[in-house]
This record gives C-alpha cells, sequence and structure tokens, in this order.
C-alpha cells in the first residue's frame, strides 16, 4: 500500500511491546509494594487498572474515528505524550482518588496507543497481506510482560515505585513518543482520504447496527472474557487440583508460550479456512479447553498440555479480533469500525480477572467457575456456526 512508510512496522512493534509493558503490565507487578506503603488494598489498586481499561474501550470508538480520518501520527503520538504524563501522575498522586484519576488518564492513552489503533493503522498499510504484519506486532506485544515485569520489579527494588513511575513515564517518553512521530504516517495519501470519505456516516451505521456485527461483537467478547477469566486464574485452579504452586507457576507461564505458538500458526490456518469457519473453530476449540480444565481431575502433566492449548486458543483469538472486521466488512473505514467493534472486548477484559475469582467464590470452587465459562463459550460456538 502506498501509506506504507519506511520502518513503520519495526517502529510499531517497538512502540507496542513498551506501551503495553508500561502501561498495562507495570501495574500488577506494583501491587505488593504500592499496598504495603499505601495501605491501599490489593483490590483497590487494581481496580484502578480495570477503571482505565474501561475508559480505553469507551475513547477507543473516537480514536478509531480520528484514525480514519487523521494521520497516525498526530493521533499516536498524542496517546503517547498522554501516557507519560499518566506515569508520572502516577508517581505523584498523594491519595487513592488522585491514583484512580490517574490511571483514567492512562486509559486514554492505552486507547490510542496498544493493539486497536496498531492494528488499524496495519490493517491500513498491507490491505490483503495483513495478516503476517498483524501477527508479527502481535508476536512482539506478546513479549511486553516477559521484558517488562522483571525490569519494573527490579525499578522498584532499587527506587520505590513512586520513583519507578517517574522512570517509566522516562522511558515511555524516550521510545514511544519518538517511534510514533518518527515512523507513522503525518498524513493519509490523497487517495486514501478520499476513499475514506466516500462512506458516509449512514455506510458505517449501516455495518455497526446489522445483526451480524451486533451478534459477532456479542460471542467475540464471550470468548475474550471467558477464556481470559480462566486462563489468568490457572494457579489457584490448578492448586484445588493439588497442584504445587511452583507447578502452577509454570503452567501460567506455558500458557504465555501456547499464545505464541497459537500466534505463529494463525497465518496458515487463516489462508485455508473462512471467516466464519475459522471463529467457529477457535471457539469450539476454546470451548472444549475449558472443559478439560473444569472436568479433569489429573495428572499435572495433562493438566498443563491443556492449559498451553488453552493458550495458543488465546493467541489466535487476538488475531481473530484483529482481523474479525476486515474479513467480512472490508479495510474501508475499518478504524471507526473496528473502534465499535472493539469496545466491548476491552471493556469485559477490564473485567475477566476478578469475575473469575469471584464466580469460582460464588460456586466453591474453580473448577465450577471454568464449567460456566465452558457453557458460555460453548453456546457462542454454536451461534457463530448459525449466523
Amino acid at each position: 500500500m502506498t501509506d506504507r512508510p519506511r520502518g513503520g512496522l519495526p517502529a510499531l512493534c517497538a512502540a507496542q511491546i513498551v506501551s503495553w509493558g508500561l502501561l498495562y503490565y507495570s501495574l500488577p507487578v506494583a501491587v505488593a509494594p504500592i499496598s504495603e506503603e499505601t495501605g491501599w488494598s490489593h483490590t483497590v489498586i487494581t481496580a484502578a487498572l480495570s477503571a482505565g481499561l474501561i475508559v480505553s474501550a469507551l475513547a477507543g470508538i473516537r480514536v478509531g474515528r480520528l484514525l480514519d480520518r487523521q494521520s497516525p501520527r498526530a493521533v499516536m503520538t498524542t496517546g503517547s505524550l498522554v501516557g507519560v504524563g499518566a506515569m508520572l501522575l502516577v508517581a505523584w498522586s498523594p491519595n487513592l482518588v488522585m491514583f484512580f484519576v490517574a490511571w483514567v488518564v492512562a486509559g486514554f492513552a492505552q486507547s490510542a496507543v496498544l493493539y486497536p489503533p496498531a492494528f488499524a493503522v496495519i490493517t491500513r498499510w498491507y490491505g490483503p497481506r495483513r495478516v503476517g504484519p498483524l501477527t508479527t506486532v502481535t508476536l512482539v506485544g506478546g513479549l511486553a510482560s516477559t521484558v517488562f515485569a522483571p525490569l519494573v520489579a527490579s525499578l522498584i527494588d532499587q527506587l520505590g515505585w513512586r520513583m519507578s513511575y517517574v522512570v517509566v513515564a522516562g522511558i515511555l517518553a524516550v521510545t514511544t513518543v519518538p517511534l510514533h512521530a518518527l515512523f507513522l504516517n503525518s498524513r493519509w495519501t490523497d487517495a486514501s482520504a478520499a476513499r475514506a470519505e466516500e462512506n458516509p456516516t449512514a455506510t458505517i451505521r449501516a455495518v455497526t447496527r446489522s445483526r451480524q456485527f451486533i451478534t459477532l461483537q456479542i460471542t467475540m467478547a464471550t470468548a475474550t472474557f471467558t477464556l481470559f477469566a480462566v486462563t489468568i486464574n490457572i494457579i489457584p485452579m490448578f492448586l484445588e487440583r493439588g497442584m504445587s504452586y511452583g507447578t502452577a507457576a509454570w503452567a501460567l507461564g506455558l500458557i504465555g508460550a501456547g499464545q505464541v505458538v497459537g500466534r505463529l500458526g494463525y497465518p496458515q490456518f487463516a489462508r485455508v479456512t473462512s471467516a466464519r469457519a475459522r471463529t467457529v473453530v477457535i471457539f469450539a476449540a476454546g470451548a472444549a479447553g475449558l472443559w478439560a480444565l473444569a472436568l479433569l481431575p489429573g495428572p499435572v502433566w495433562l493438566l498443563i498440555v491443556v492449559a498451553v492449548l488453552a493458550g495458543a486458543v488465546r493467541g489466535c483469538h487476538t488475531l481473530l479480533q484483529a482481523t474479525a472486521v476486515s474479513d467480512r466488512w472490508g479495510t474501508q473505514n475499518f478504524g471507526t469500525i473496528n473502534g465499535v467493534f472493539t469496545a466491548p472486548m476491552t471493556f469485559v477484559g477490564a473485567f475477566a480477572p476478578v469475575a473469575g475469582p469471584a464466580v469460582a467464590g460464588l460456586l466453591n470452587g474453580y473448577p465450577m467457575m471454568a464449567v460456566v465459562m465452558a457453557v458460555l463459550l460453548t453456546g457462542a460456538a454454536v451461534v457463530t456456526s448459525r449466523t
């Protein structure tokens, strides 16, 4: 595509790993030290991140519109600058209210720099050849926690959490801001802009209000919620199965490896299946994995294998989400339509980590929680197969 600047994809990949690592994964790493110093509970601190993710879901709709009409350089550079300010605000927060405000501000930054806007830019750059570059950016982004969780932990050990967030802001300022400012389009070409303008609001609404779009939105959000709620809580689930803490922690790490495998295999899978068929297959495979995690008592090796397979499904689901709109409705006005499409997924993703333990508490155990999630995902697979 003529809109693609030299070095754009490597720059986006680098910006993604830093943005995810610092605007998302830094807080889970810092929860315990923040709680120890301030007296705020772990749940309340984590809720600040969830609040930011909700804001990100809502703001992402507007960001998608801006990406269709304005340059990605302006939108994503601004998002990076907002992220720098948010991290400085986290460091300064004198009380819990301001801490929440800081993460709400971070939510605006997330909406402009994480996967959905990057997917919109890559889809516009590469058009029909988008799956390979989308796979690349998600593979690199998937390393964010591996790279930055130990780094943030080390910073906190040496500097304390407040000064560490000042350093986090500095890292964002010297990496993501120039990457977005120097390697993204300053404007879309006239031809691209003209094509976007030829699609009036009524045309976009015809897509976003269609039965197919809304059904797919609901089923994709269901898959996001169920897969995340179970896999992110795999340690307490496996502890209930009698696994040691160390082994359960390894299982969680291997789920991340499974996501990488799933993403590596997705391009070939996409080449030999239709959009609906691969959606049904991924949902069905995810449901089967959740049923197995819910019902299998052991042995340990088998539970770990199933967990890795569930991770592979999650990896495929990320790319399924990235391509669902363009596969069905094309790439014109992709930013606007995809912003609307992904908002519910971002929203439920904010609640999934705490929803798992909450449901497990109501049903007296994580295996029963997994049963509920398996039922929901099975239903999503059935609905998708019939629409």
